[in-house]
């Protein structure tokens, strides 16, 4: 049953991530403000840094869909997937802390749970 839980989790989580794909395409981001990330007061979303950080929300999804795939199907491969995912997503996060929606605040929460249990030993006995 656990193992299902997680796979939701990992799976949902992906899907959730594509927001912070579509973001810098649309006029109307769902909860996206338009400050600029922390780095530089001139880089919002809609700029070409933004769109091409849209990649590795994309990648997120890829890892976090993936890994969920993966352990729902029994693959070896599905831990490291849900941790690459796992790591795109919070440094997909991080730059646009105040940009971002709460709930991709809280994602990022999820992300380090995830991650700590990922890799611990008991994730092996759980999962």
């Amino acid at each position: 049953m656990w193992r299902y839980i997680l796979a939701v989790v990992l799976i949902g989580h992906g899907l959730a991530n594509m927001a912070g794909v579509m973001a810098p395409f649309t006029k109307s981001a769902q909860g996206f403000s338009d400050r600029p990330w922390i780095f530089s007061k001139g880089i919002t979303l809609r700029t070409t840094v933004g769109r091409l950080w849209s990649l590795v929300w994309l990648l997120s999804t890829i890892g976090l869909v993936a890994g969920g795939i993966g352990l729902l199907t029994g693959q070896a491969w599905w831990r490291t997937a849900a941790l690459a995912g796992a790591l795109a997503s919070l440094l997909a996060i991080a730059p646009w802390w105040r940009t971002v929606p709460p709930g991709a605040r809280a994602a990022a929460v999820i992300d380090m749970i995830l991650y700590g249990f990922l890799l611990s030993p008991l994730s092996s006995q759980i999962v």
